[in-house]
This record gives C-alpha cells, structure tokens and sequence, in this order.
C-alpha cells in the first residue's frame, strides 16, 4: 500500500485541478502548472478533494502512485503559496549582487560567475552574502538553488562555499604537525 499516494489533496479555495488525458494542469492565484503524470494513475477530482488511485499492483506502479500524488501536491501549493530556497555565502570575500537580470557571485575564483534569472523564477539577494530563489514550481526552484550552489558547494574543513540555509555541513579535522 502507498501510504503517500492514498492520502487525498485538499484544494484550498482559489486553486483549480483538471485534467486532459494525462496532462494534469493547475491553476491558482501565482499561476498556472501542468504536468504529465502516468497512464497506470488515475486522478478524480470531486469539488474541493483530488485523490489518486492504481490500476494494477506491480512495484513500479505502486512507486508512480506516491511520486504522481506528491507531484500535483507540489504543484497545488507552489500556485496557492510558492516555493522559496535560501543560500548563504560562507567564506571571506565572497559576496553576491544582482544586477537587472544578472546575478553575480564572486566566490574565490578568478574571475565572478554570472547567473541570468529564470523567466518563472524570481531571484533577490537581500545582502552580499544572501540568495533568495523563488517561484511556483518546486522543481524549478531546487534545480537553480542546486546549480548555485554547485559552484562553490561547502568544503569541509574550513566549511567556505554556498550553502543552503540551515545546512550543517560536517567538519573535518585537518593534518596535525609531529
């Protein structure tokens, strides 16, 4: 049994489900998503509830009937409330500024990495050593958090690098002299 998949979604008020063949698409106040979901899946969607069910019981159905609901989850609540991801710049000299459509960090190399704005996602830096993603789509967001944060991702011994807030990063003892 998935636990997952059987749970059903409540919509809130201003979000709407319908579905297209396997095209499922949601729209609400930030926005509209649509996605594809498994043919094995079948959605109903009854006034304010949206629930999931599988047309046969092998595994990789059971794994598509979790994963199908969490998706439309996701995307329920990224259009009702979004989703925001926060990096922090640990290390000395490190600092980001956004310029127009531009975000530049300078993290240590010799020379800044640039990042331009995703059309769907809204990127701010409050200070220097502060990157705020956001936007609808869950997926989205975490993919340029991600590459962000692949740049200069935390080392562990001096713990320098982009990370997200509230990542601990596990500390390495260095070498000791004789």
């Amino acid at each position: 049994m998935s636990r997952i998949g059987n749970k059903v979604i409540t919509l809130p008020t201003n979000v709407e489900v319908s579905q297209e063949g396997t095209v499922v698409t949601v729209k609400g106040p930030k926005g509209t998503l649509s996605r594809d979901i498994a043919s094995q899946i079948s959605m109903s969607v009854e006034g304010t509830t949206v629930a999931f069910s599988r047309q046969s019981e092998d595994n990789k159905t059971k794994a598509l009937h979790g994963t199908t609901r969490a998706n439309v989850a996701n995307m329920v609540e990224g259009v009702s409330n979004g989703f925001t991801k926060t990096l922090k710049l640990v290390g000395v000299g490190y600092r980001a500024a956004k310029s127009g459509s531009k975000l530049t960090l300078a993290v240590g190399y010799s020379h800044p990495v640039d990042f331009e704005e995703r059309e769907d996602l809204t990127v701010e830096v409050p200070d220097a050593l502060t990157i705020k993603i956001s936007g609808i789509s869950k997926q989205r967001v975490g993919d340029l958090a991600a590459e962000i944060r692949a740049v200069r991702s935390p080392e562990p011994y001096k713990g320098k690098g982009i990370r997200y807030e509230g990542e601990i990063v596990r500390r390495k003892e260095g070498k000791t002299g004789k």
